[in-house]
């Protein structure tokens, strides 16, 4: 019997199995961005937390070395809600962020959606520790970013091979709302044009 929870192989985002982690996305960081990538990331990653909030999804946010990098870029900024839990970090894994890991655990949920900056580096040392403990773990390829397109390529193709799935912040959406008749489908879906 085929598991309504699989597609080929991988699991789909399950709405109360799910935490979104939003890594690194700063001002100053943003800055050394192409415009049109940042641009996409902003917007994507703006949508995630929106939709997050209005479905329950529990929300970790991250700034790497803050008192360099600058704050989270408003735009994303302005879409957090109050109450997620932040960390300001050095290490380039939020899984070596201090009280990270135990805030993670805390949620008990066994899926995370990944965005952020940079591709390579945080994102991709992120999702691998996440994936060695076993969780699912999923990358908005489109709601995350590099300075060159030849590491957020590399970074894409590590993360499938250790098995970390590789999504659309759209997909993510609809496969937390899983039905058309889902009461906020609508406010969502105009989010989406």
């Amino acid at each position: 019997m085929t598991n309504t929870n699989q597609i080929a192989g991988a699991q789909k985002c399950r709405l109360g199995d799910c935490t979104l982690l939003v890594i690194d996305i700063q001002q100053r960081l943003g800055d050394a961005m192409p415009g049109k990538v940042l641009n996409r990331v902003l917007q994507n990653s703006s949508l995630l937390v929106r939709a997050a909030q209005l479905l329950d999804v529990p929300i970790l946010h991250t700034e790497q070395y803050p008192q360099g990098l600058g704050p989270t870029h408003p735009l994303v900024l302005d879409a957090l809600p109050s109450g997620r839990k932040y960390f300001a970090k050095t290490a380039f894994s939020c899984m070596n962020a201090d009280g990270f890991p135990a805030a993670i655990a805390s949620l008990q949920c066994r899926q995370a959606v990944l965005v952020g900056m940079e591709a390579h580096v945080c994102v991709l040392q992120t999702a691998m520790d996440l994936a060695a403990t076993g969780a699912e773990v999923f990358v908005v390829e489109d709601a995350i970013c590099s300075r060159r397109l030849e590491n957020y390529q590399n970074a894409l193709d590590r993360m499938r091979a250790a098995g970390v799935s590789i999504v659309s912040a759209e997909s993510v959406v609809f496969e937390w709302m899983g039905d058309s008749r889902h009461p906020l489908f609508k406010t969502i879906q105009g989010w989406l044009r």
